[in-house]
This record gives structure tokens, sequence and C-alpha cells, in this order.
């Protein structure tokens, strides 16, 4: 037996926020680290201690083995969970815990050593007859070696990063002339991510579902498989949503994935928590993908089908105890879904977003799980993932689970970041996952023109609550508790608005009738009109009346912005009507900007350089990736603003373009 007291959680977000939850409720005392970012985050407030490891960059805090160790020393934490990212499958930070008599709550340094590589870990499954798909794995990495064997196993071809994940390094391609790029591309990403530029080549599988199986096992060898979780909607690698069990897995597949899984895990004298992913065709024949040596972060689902608590299983089996469960015991009832809430914004190719929360509230029903660690007033950096928290549902079944979902997720508000909370309702709601037929295709066959994908002028509806709002906030009629104090002097000439979204703008004019108990609202826009009736704001929440059905919205108003969680998305709009007319900067302009906070990696054209619209110029990191900045106009490079290596403000500006068509 291992005995600790006190856990030190080498993670931030929601992730420790939950691993904090269960060590609490086990009796053990708790360890925070945090960087100077997130000096107000949840989980730095839960746990009973929390230690300040650097800043905000996580080259300088949470990648940082020796300042965890440090902060486990002076806390006196004598054991650490390192959640999932970060170097929760480092081996080195799992051996320098063990040279510091610190229990890592997670697998050996060689099974994580192992399986942490792509290449090697595919080695081994084919030594332990696990299905694997065709492909090239070898050490030589040269392009000249890595372009013969791509040509070798034909097209099309997946270029994977051999460690790391959730899809970074990671490139499909068509044709033989793609794949010099893609390899450098691929291996840049890589070794930004994950410090290792070592890549594999599989052929690819076509439309296949991504089905993972959760194993556990404990120091005695005991090894059990807790069912499996259907990962096939994905966007670039990325999952959106993961359910429990899977709606194409019949009990004869999940019996052969399990044992398969174990096997894996056995091959490597696992211990702990463990994910084995397989990638299955139509026709039932699965392949390894890869082994992830931690928690996963859909592993709700399973603990919600089986009944069981994983981190609490992780704690003890790191304990020295038996796996509480034999094989025979494990029983899953019901259906679970997951999904995945990101500040980013879909209508703009999924733009990471950065900004302080205005506004959080979470649904309250039985069935409903939100993990998060986020909280009102939180300012959300460019130097984390995006993802804030995950909505999970159960039901007795899947189509019980799914609308509880549906509904959990519109229920959700998140005010001041924009973030993806529609495109997940609409994929919920759509056809094909709803009959369970989504494979890892679903999003580029049958969701690639969803209206959450494409940024649309809003609904007169929708300007017509701004209206409102704004004039309520102008006549300062809404007080500091947003309560409508409704004094009105009866009908009155109509009020003109011009409100905007940053890139559009809109001419309004409302007319307010009636007395001090019950004004109605009339909203013109481009002779159309709309009526709202009853309207009562209390609280950050708008009450109205409209083609006599009684809604509700939330709403908030922060410096010269009002924010709407509305049917339609985030809506955020500024009041223009009294600001200095200034000549509009158009699309195609020349400047450059950035499209959101984050670090120059590569300036990739000099002044004086003839460049063509659509032309990469920049590559700028956020939020653990990179987005390549391209020109807007035919031109020639006038300036460069910025350099690499820079840290850069959302709207700066970073190259100027001159063209005949410039003012």
């Amino acid at each position: 037996m291992t005995d600790f007291s006190k856990i030190l959680i080498a993670n931030r977000g929601e992730i420790a926020v939950r691993v904090i939850k269960t060590a609490k409720a086990m009796g053990y005392r708790t360890v925070a680290v945090y960087s100077k970012a997130d000096e107000s985050a949840l989980h730095v407030e839960l746990a009973d201690q929390a230690v300040l490891i650097g800043a905000p960059a996580v080259s300088e805090s949470y990648l940082v083995a020796q300042k965890l160790i440090d902060a486990a020393k002076q806390t006196g934490a004598d054991a650490i969970h390192p959640g999932y990212g970060f170097l929760s499958e480092n081996a080195d930070f799992a051996k320098l815990c063990a040279q510091h008599n610190i229990t890592f709550i997670g697998p050996s340094a060689e099974a994580i050593e192992l399986m942490g590589s792509k290449r090697l870990s595919k080695l081994a499954m084919i030594a332990a007859n696990v299905p694997c798909i065709p492909g090239y794995q070898g050490d030589d990495q040269s392009d000249e070696c890595l372009l013969k064997e791509a040509n070798k196993i034909g097209f099309p071809l997946m270029i994977k990063a051999s460690a790391g994940g959730g899809g970074r390094g990671m490139r499909l391609v068509f044709s033989a002339d793609e794949v010099a790029a893609a390899l450098k591309s691929a291996r840049s990403e890589a070794q930004s991510a994950f410090g290792s530029g070592e890549l594999i080549l599989e052929r690819a599988v076509i439309e296949p579902r991504h089905i993972e199986i959760q194993v556990f096992a404990d120091n005695a060898g005991n090894t059990v498989y807790l069912g499996e979780r259907d990962c096939s909607i994905q966007r670039r690698h990325q999952k959106v949503v993961e359910e429990a069990p899977s709606p194409f897995v019949d009990e004869n597949l999940r019996e052969k994935m399990g044992n398969a899984a174990v096997n894996a895990a056995k091959a490597c004298q696992y211990s702990g928590a463990g994910t084995v992913e397989f990638l299955v065709d139509n026709d039932e024949h699965f392949y390894f993908l890869e082994m992830n040596t931690r928690l996963q972060v859909e592993h709700p689902v399973t603990e919600l089908i089986t009944g069981l608590d994983l981190v609490a299983w992780q704690l003890r089996v790191a304990a020295g105890e038996d796996l509480p469960l034999s094989q025979q015991q494990i029983e899953l009832t019901g259906h679970a879904m997951e999904v995945r809430l990101y500040a980013e914004d879909p209508s703009n190719n999924f733009m990471p977003q950065t900004g302080e929360i205005l506004g959080w509230q979470l649904p309250e029903q039985d069935g409903i799980r939100v993990d998060h660690g986020i909280r009102k007033g939180q300012t959300i950096s460019p130097h984390y993932d995006p993802m804030l928290a995950k909505v999970i549902t159960f039901g007795q079944n899947r189509a019980e689970a799914r609308r509880k979902l549906v509904c959990a997720v519109e229920d959700t508000v998140l005010m001041g970041v924009n973030n993806n909370k529609r495109f997940l309702i609409n994929i919920l709601k759509h056809k094909v996952f709803a009959q369970g037929e989504a494979t890892t295709a679903f999003i580029e066959q049958h969701f690639s023109d969803d209206v959450s994908l494409h940024k649309a002028q809003l609904p007169l509806k929708n300007l017509a609550i701004a209206t409102i709002l704004m004039h309520e906030q102008t006549s300062k009629k809404i007080t500091p508790s947003h309560e409508l104090l409704r004094w009105h002097n009866g009908f009155s000439a109509p009020w003109q608005y011009t409100l905007t979204d940053g890139s559009d703008n809109y001419s309004l004019k409302l007319i307010v009738d009636g007395d001090n108990g019950s004004p109605t609202y009339t909203v013109i826009s481009n002779n159309n009109n709309i009526v709202i009736e009853r309207v009562e704001i209390r609280e950050n929440q708008m009450k109205f009346l409209h083609n006599n059905v009684l809604e509700s919205l939330p709403f908030v108003f922060h410096e010269q912005a009002l924010f709407i969680d509305s049917d339609v998305g985030n809506i955020c709009l500024e009041n223009i009507t009294h600001a200095p007319v200034c000549a509009e900067e158009k699309a195609g302009n020349g400047n450059i900007k950035a499209p959101m906070d984050g670090a120059i990696v590569d300036v990739m054209v000099g002044p004086g350089q003839q460049i063509t619209k659509g032309e990469n110029i920049l590559v700028l990191e956020a939020m653990k990736m990179e987005h390549t900045i391209k020109a807007d106009v035919d031109g020639v490079i006038a300036s460069i603003h910025t350099s690499s290596g820079e840290q850069v403000k959302n709207k700066q500006l970073l190259v100027t373009i001159t063209n005949d068509n410039n003012d």
C-alpha cells in the first residue's frame, strides 16, 4: 500500500475542479497550482492551498515539471494528479515524481513512454496481435523516407504526430503532391505542441466510427474494460460530441474490442485509468488508433452509465488497492451524452475567443451534469485550450439523453465570450445524429452548410430586443439592479437608433406606446416592423410578449456593449447612434489585423514583397493551435508591424499591404 494524504493537481480549469471535488470527498487535502493568468480561477478557490507557479505561458508554468515538484514540496503534498493535457502523459514527469518520493496518480513512466509514442505503441500493438491500420512507423524520419513510404501506402493518407493528440500535428492528404507541404506543417505543429516532430503515416480509413474503450488496471495485474464511448463527431480531429454506449456497437463487438483493449493494457503492464481508441469501419472491423495514458475529457459519460467515480478509482489504485469490481460485476445502464463548450466562433472558422465572462448560468435538472472551471468575472486568455465546460446528460435510453442534452445546452448561458453553443445544439438536433448514424465524416458530409457556421443578418426580433434594452438603458430606466421602472408619457415620436455588431450596422426606429403600466414597443427596420409587449426587465433577464408567446432572454451590459444570449447564438451589439461619422474600414483593405490575442509564430513575408490575395503571410498561435493569417488583397507588403515571438492583441495591426484600390 502507498500512503498519501495531500494531492497536488498539476492542471487547471474544469479537470482540476473535477479532481479536487472527488479528492476532498475521499478525505484528501488538495493543492492547486496556477499561473498569473489564473489567479482568479475557480480551481484556485476550491483547493485547500494554491501555489503560483509562473507567467501565463504554459512553457513558464504548467509545463515546468520542477515548479510542480517544488510546489508539492512546499505544501507537503505527497501525491500528484496530472489531469489531462500538460504533463499528464510525460514519462519524465512521472519519473521526477518518483525521484522525489511523490506518488504519481497514473501509470508507470515506462507505460507512458511506450503509449505516448504512436510509432512505438503501434509496434507494440502489432506484437500483441491488436488489429492496427497499415502504415509506416519506422525510425527513419527524413522527408525522403516519408515521401517514399507515403507513395507505398497510397492515398488517402493520414500524417500524424507520433507524440500527443487532439488533432495537432495531423494532416489528411489525398495525393502525392500534397505530402511535402503536409509533412512540413504537421512536423512544425507537433514540435510546437509536444516538443517532438516525429511522425507516422497511416492509410486513411474513410468514414469510420471513432470508438474508444475505457480500461482500468491495478498493480496486481487485474484489468477490466468499462464499456465504450462513441466519439465519432469531430472537427479537425477534435471531439465535439461523445456518448456511451455507442449506437453502433452491439454486445459481440463490445466484447471483442474490450478484450483487445485489455490486451493492449496488459502488453505494457498498465496501471490506472487508460483509454484505448479504435477506428471501426462499416463492417465492424476495428483498428488500434492510440492509447491515452490518462483520464479522458469525456470520462463523465462512462461514469454515468456505470455509476462509478473514475477519479476515485484512480486514487484507490494509486494507493495500492485492488480494483473495486471484476469484469463480471461491471454493468452498463442507460445512456449518456456529452458536448464540449468552447470559447470559439463557429461563424468565423472557429476562431478562438478571449475576454471576460460577463454571464454564466447553468441548467438545473435531474440527469444533467456540467463540469467546468469558470465563473463570472473570469478572463479567458489566449494561453490555454478554449474548452470552458462540458455539458453531460443521462437518460434511460439514447433518445432521452439526447433530448435532455439539447435542453441543457439551450439553458446554459455564457455571455461576454463568443462560443459554440448554437453549433452544438444544431448537431444534437440533426436527423443523422438523432438516428445514431454519424461517422467521423458527419460534419463534412452533413453539416458544412449549417447556419451556425456562417455569419448572417440578425433577425428583426433580436434587433428589436436589443433596441428596447438600449433605449431603456439610455433613458436610465434600467436601474443598477436592472429593474425596469416603466415610466412612459404615452405615445411618443419614433426614436432613431443605429446598432452595430462590429461588421454590420442596423438602422432602427422605436415607437413606445402606452401608459406607465404596460407599454408596447414597435421596432421598425427597412419597412418591416415587430411589436413587443409586456416587457419586464429584472436582474439581467428580459421577459416579453411577442405574438402572444411569453419569452425570456438573458442579457448583460458591459462598457459600451450589450450581450444577449439568444436563440440564434451569442449576440454583441453597440449603440453607435451618436457616434461620429467616419469612413468604414472595408474588408480587403490591406490592413491585416490579429483575429485574436496570441503569439506570432512565423512571419512569412518581407517588406516590398509582391503578394496575392489568399496567400499565407503570418502564423499566429493561440489556445494551443496555430492559425494561418492570409492576405486579403493583391498588392505589395508596405510594412510589417510585428515579429516572430511577439505577443499581440486582438485587432492589433500586423501587416500593411498596399494596392491600387487602397485610398
